[in-house]
């Protein structure tokens, strides 16, 4: 599919680049949604004695890490340049989810998702970057959104394989499965993995970064000129300045919401349906259904945002999240609750992209990037909340359909807070402005609509 839209054989060797970075997303996505595909099992454990609040607790850890990561992978990467950063991340979270299946205790098992987060978190923003720099020019919005649906894959990935192994043998072979990049993905990305040709522009190795240019059949003169432009970009202040600090929180806000809502349902979505009354298979059928939905909802969203703008798309994507929700606390045939699992698919993670992509679109160029960067980093609180307050509601006992009305809340306040971001300044977004290093970019053409 990627090669297909290729615009030209020189631009093909690019892809392969992006091929790898949405390899590495994969095992990203699995790594971190399996933990839900395995939390029934660990509340089984013998020994362990493990309650919902702890196995909340432990969710977040791995979350937690990731956010440590991204900063950290930021704070080196003009130092050991993003080949590296990714290779090492791979490497990273890799052996230790072989660790996570060889924990001993849920202590351990806690720190070593949370270590393993660190690798997951650092290898995002290079992934992101590497897609960016090495896709087609004028097709970077929608490679970068194809990358990113590499999350989602690997929720479904891990459905799937909690389906054929957790039954029979347990949880541990499934967090030993997220060992598998050390030989899948290691290898072909030390051997196919270039450097960015960014850092090379940056550390002045212009013979090397025009090799790469004209193996890769990039615009070296487009490539400098981004960068020349990037050195002026306007710092965090001008999100806070009077007429853009409304949108500003808005959006910091309803990222919060969004994310909450990835994560808090990946965690706990088999284990509510277990409370339910399905049995372990059926359960994790949910986890499937969820993230399927998520992968072609995703793209379908991101369709009618370009035609009707990103704004009431994403409202749009809140309130079916609301619904389908409240449609999941009650006891309904089984068709109707996968198609409500399915919708709340696009209304979680999808949603969370068109939030990215609103962001991408709301701010001017120079700004851009720090937007981003403010509003996934607020949104990174809320994906730390959400597995910590499923765990909340179960440990309660107030009974399943809670957790689905608990969910429901901060889904319909992130539409609230999506219809309350003011107009932009007239800043309308080209299919080839620079995409900043952020996840599930999918950028309107157009301006936002009021």
């Amino acid at each position: 599919m990627l090669v297909s839209q290729a615009t030209s054989p020189a631009a093909r060797p690019g892809l392969v680049v992006v091929a790898l970075c949405f390899l590495t997303i994969v095992f990203d996505g699995y790594d971190l949604i399996v933990y839900g595909s395995v939390v029934p099992s660990l509340l089984a454990e013998p020994g362990w004695n493990m309650g919902p609040a702890q196995a909340g607790a432990i969710g977040s850890y791995a979350l937690a890490g990731m956010l440590l990561g991204a900063l950290g992978a930021g704070a080196v990467t003009d130092a050991l340049g993003r080949r590296r950063i990714m290779l090492v991340g791979i490497t990273w979270f890799s052996v230790l989810m072989l660790g996570c299946a060889l924990a001993p205790t849920p202590g351990v098992l806690g720190l070593l998702r949370f270590l393993a987060g660190l690798g997951l978190g650092g290898v995002i923003p290079s992934a992101i970057a590497l897609t960016v720099e090495y896709a087609p020019r004028g097709r970077r919005q929608l490679y970068n959104a194809l990358m990113f649906a590499g999350y989602s894959v690997g929720g479904v990935l891990a459905a799937v394989m909690a389906l054929l192994l957790v039954v029979d043998h347990g949880w541990r072979p499934l967090l030993a499965i997220g060992a598998a990049p050390l030989v899948v993905v290691l290898p072909l990305a030390w051997r196919f993995l270039p450097e960015s040709v960014g850092y090379l522009l940056a550390k002045g190795r212009d013979d090397e970064a025009q090799a790469l240019a004209a193996r890769y059949g990039l615009d070296l003169p487009a490539m400098r000129a981004e960068r020349s432009a990037a050195t002026g970009t306007a710092g965090p202040r001008a999100l806070f300045r009077p007429g853009v600090v409304g949108a500003t929180l808005m959006f910091g806000a309803a990222s919060f919401c969004g994310l909450l809502l990835v994560y808090g349902l990946n965690t706990w979505l088999p284990q509510i349906m277990r409370q339910a009354g399905y049995p372990l298979g059926s359960a994790l059928t949910f986890l499937l259904v969820l993230n399927l939905g998520a992968i072609v909802g995703t793209v379908a969203a991101s369709v009618l945002a370009d035609r009707f703008g990103p704004k009431p798309v994403t409202a749009a994507a809140f309130l079916l999240a609301t619904a389908c929700l409240v449609v999941l606390s009650q006891r309904v045939d089984t068709w109707l609750l996968l198609v409500a699992v399915a919708v709340a698919g696009l209304g979680s993670v999808g949603t969370q992209i068109l939030v990215n992509g609103y962001v991408a679109v709301h701010y001017p160029a120079s700004v851009r990037a720090t937007a981003l960067g403010w509003a996934l980093g607020v949104g990174r609180a809320g994906a730390i909340v959400g597995p910590l307050f499923g765990g909340w509601v179960l440990a309660s006992g107030i009974g399943f359909e809670w957790n689905f009305y608990g969910f429901a809340v901060p889904a319909l306040a992130g539409a609230v807070l999506i219809a309350l971001v003011p107009r932009a300044g007239g800043h309308t977004a080209h299919p080839d402005d620079p995409v900043p290093e952020a996840p599930g970019l999918v950028p309107s053409a157009r301006e936002e609509r009021p």
